[in-house]
């Protein structure tokens, strides 16, 4: 059977890197589960998630030789996901993505056993991580926090989950939603 897609999105600022740091460091060992990594046009010391850097002419080359099982651009950088998934789906694991909402709308949900999360957080705490984080000028922080509201997911099978407490509750509400065996159901939508 195949493995599902967990495809996890959300504006920049909500602690997506950082919930799914933390909750793929609290799978037991052998969880059928596995975190993909992206390849992004964006130096590897740049902060943030662990990611695999790319130049723009590297990353150009793999996508003309279809290497990526999807990729998009955002906030000038190029960013994918590798075909690897595919195996790993088909050998029966689950596969957590990190993706953009933009590109989920784009592909009507990717596929059937794609199960959309929203990782989110109030403007307050978007603007103080921004800042913290410190990736960004001032201007393109505050681009960033003008499209948190740009892309509003309308998925039946949509699960949010807001990053405003601990980040040990938010990866633990993560995880919950990983042992499910059937995605929740409409009164489970947010975690």
């Amino acid at each position: 059977m195949e493995g599902a897609l967990i495809y996890v999105m959300g504006p920049s600022g909500a602690g997506k890197d950082s919930v799914l740091g933390r909750a793929r460091a609290l799978l037991p060992p052998g969880a059928p589960v596995v975190f993909a990594h992206r390849y992004i046009t964006r130096p590897a010391d740049s902060g943030g998630e662990n990611h695999v850097a790319l130049t723009r002419e590297e990353f150009a080359t793999r996508r003309a030789y279809g290497l990526f099982a999807y990729h998009w651009n955002a906030h000038g950088n190029d960013y994918a996901v590798g075909r690897e998934i595919h195996d790993w789906r088909a050998a029966g694991l689950t596969v957590v993505v990190s993706g953009s909402r933009d590109h989920f709308l784009r592909t009507g949900g990717l596929d059937s056993q794609a199960r959309p999360v929203l990782v989110t957080a109030s403007a307050a705490s978007l603007r103080q991580r921004l800042a913290a984080r410190g990736r960004e000028s001032a201007i393109e922080a505050a681009e960033r926090l003008q499209r948190a509201d740009a892309y509003e997911v309308d998925d039946p099978r949509l699960v949010t989950i807001v990053n405003d407490g601990s980040l040990e509750d938010t990866a633990a509400a993560f995880l919950r939603l990983l042992a499910r065996p059937e995605w929740p159901d409409a009164a489970l939508r947010r975690a």
